[in-house]
């Protein structure tokens, strides 16, 4: 029973606040932790893998190592040897590895050379004879450089080579690989669903799914226990028991997310335990830029274990088991999930991301909502302003977690929508004398708040985290005061008749559906890739 921690979405984390996390875990009875590191470790002879990313040494991966054994904790690397290889491959260097912006050029003899060093790292620093290579969601594989090279190809079959060249590196080095298992499931069917029951995985390809390498069963969000009965019976049909992965909800949150993790863990664990399978660890994944609290997380990582150990996950329970172990509050830890707020139309969480990353100016993320509920931001405001009353009692504590970033994030929230409200407000009556109001009196302090969120942000960061990787969050948070100068600015020239009308006000599109915006580069317009 383990975790898998992302070290691969900027966050690289120190590995004394490792150290941490592992005595935490052997308290709460976990045995494995996985390394997820796609080019976040340091290979020798390749200056531009991992170009500064912060990436462990070799020396600090067995320090973690040998701290972990003295625990009774096996480290797994957790790495990639086809897709999700997009921040090595940016660079000229590797142009001759390269299928597509994502995915490795397999068959590449050089490809091969590099994943040699790769799986020599791993085998040299850590004690353990497994290792996960990857290999998932590579959905445009042979379909770049490879397709240039060779022509149309069988998807399966380049799937098939590839990975056979793998396992017989990894079994050089007397290591026993393990893949995410979706690409077999995704080859059956034409829409790449992982999770579509019409899936019909042919039987030739069934007989070639290697025996010797494991099957990781990765789901995250169902939450119906028929549904992983169902699916790792398939898995079994394809001739393994498979390794489960679920998900303890970090990645595009700034907090953790009980209501996502609760839903999907316990159906998960349910069903696990009635098919009788030996292997289960939790994700932790930083997509978006790991800007979450991560230690915001022992709240569901207790919990995860609280279940797996026979427990009901119950407060009562976990709330004295997490003040001992982690000296954190759990009750209070709870109540962070409220950033997600329920959308007043269907109850489905909102994305905090939608309404931090979101341009004053622009609303994209505002306008979203606004063909759903006609009064969907005012509800909203009314939930996040609750929800930072229940949260400032708790603000003193600045240590694991940083309890002052939760209330800062909600604060800059519930002010963003303020502003936002009654700026459309008040153009729309072309009232100039609300609008200077607004100018004077409400965004000086918004600028305040971006800035208390920024301290708070590299406050928490740099506890946990090596510095690499920080700036992407900071670029953000600093890019949020600019367009609110930006603002102050337009709506002076429009106050003082300069500009005739303020156009980004005036685009309000209805019936697109935008919803749920949960990355940066959908809240602008220039197509930003941060």
């Amino acid at each position: 029973m383990g975790i898998m921690l992302d070290c691969s979405r900027n966050a690289v984390m120190k590995v004394a606040h490792v150290k941490r996390w592992l005595g935490r875990l052997a308290l709460m009875g976990y045995n494995v932790f996985m390394l997820y590191t796609e080019d976040t470790y340091e290979l020798p002879g390749e200056p531009y893998f991992g170009y500064m990313r912060g990436g462990y040494s070799g020396r600090e991966i067995r320090e973690i190592d040998d701290y972990a054994r003295q625990l009774g904790i096996e480290v797994v690397a957790c790495i990639q040897t086809l897709g999700h290889m997009g921040q090595m491959l940016k660079w000229p260097h590797y142009r001759t590895i390269k299928d597509t912006t994502q995915v490795l050029l397999a068959g590449e003899e050089k490809t091969y050379d590099l994943i040699k060093k790769m799986i020599a790292f791993w085998s040299e620093h850590l004690g353990t004879r497994r290792i996960h290579v990857g290999m998932d969601e590579a959905h445009d594989l042979g379909r770049g450089r490879l397709m240039d090279l060779h022509g149309n190809q069988s998807f399966f079959d380049i799937f098939d080579r590839h990975l056979k060249r793998v396992e017989e590196i990894c079994s050089s080095h007397g290591l026993k690989p393990m893949i995410w298992s979706d690409m077999y499931f995704r080859m059956g069917n034409p829409t790449q669903d992982y999770y579509d029951r019409n899936t019909v995985i042919p039987d030739s390809v069934k007989a070639k799914v290697p025996q010797s390498v494991d099957l990781v069963y990765w789901d995250y969000c169902s939450t119906d226990e028929g549904f992983y009965t169902e699916w790792i019976q398939r898995h079994r049909e394809l001739g393994h028991d498979p390794i489960m992965a679920s998900g303890i909800w970090t990645w595009s949150r700034f907090w953790y997310d009980h209501f996502k993790t609760s839903a999907a863990v316990k159906p998960c664990i349910e069903a696990c335990r009635k098919a009788r399978l030996p292997q289960i660890f939790f994700t932790l994944w930083g997509d978006g830029n790991s800007y979450c609290e991560f230690d915001s997380a022992f709240a569901g990582i207790a919990y995860a274990a609280d279940l797996c150990y026979g427990g009901n996950g119950s407060e009562d329970s976990l709330s004295p088991w997490l003040k001992a172990i982690c000296s954190s509050d759990y009750s209070a830890i709870l109540v962070g999930t409220g950033l997600q707020v329920p959308a007043p139309h269907n109850n489905q969480p909102i994305s905090a991301t939608t309404i931090l990353w979101d341009d004053p100016l622009l609303g994209i993320g505002w306008q979203g909502f606004l063909d759903a509920c006609p009064d969907f931001w005012p509800q909203v405001l009314v939930k996040l302003r609750d929800l930072r009353e229940k949260i400032a009692p708790f603000r003193g504590n600045q240590s694991e977690p940083d309890f002052d970033y939760l209330w800062r994030i909600c604060d800059l929230m519930v002010r963003k929508l303020e502003f936002r409200e009654a700026l459309v407000l008040a153009y729309d009556l072309k009232d100039k004398d609300a609008l200077h109001r607004l100018q004077e009196d409400q965004i000086p302090p918004l600028l305040d708040a971006l800035a208390g969120l920024e301290q708070a942000f590299r406050r928490q960061w740099l506890r946990r985290n090596k510095p690499f990787g920080m700036e992407t969050t900071q670029i953000r948070l600093g890019a949020g005061s600019t367009r609110y100068r930006e603002a102050a600015l337009r709506i002076q020239e429009y106050c003082q008749g300069q500009i005739e009308t303020i156009e980004e006000l005036e685009m309000r599109p209805r019936g697109l559906g935008i919803n749920q915006v949960d990355y940066f580069v959908w809240l602008a317009t220039s197509g930003l890739v941060m």
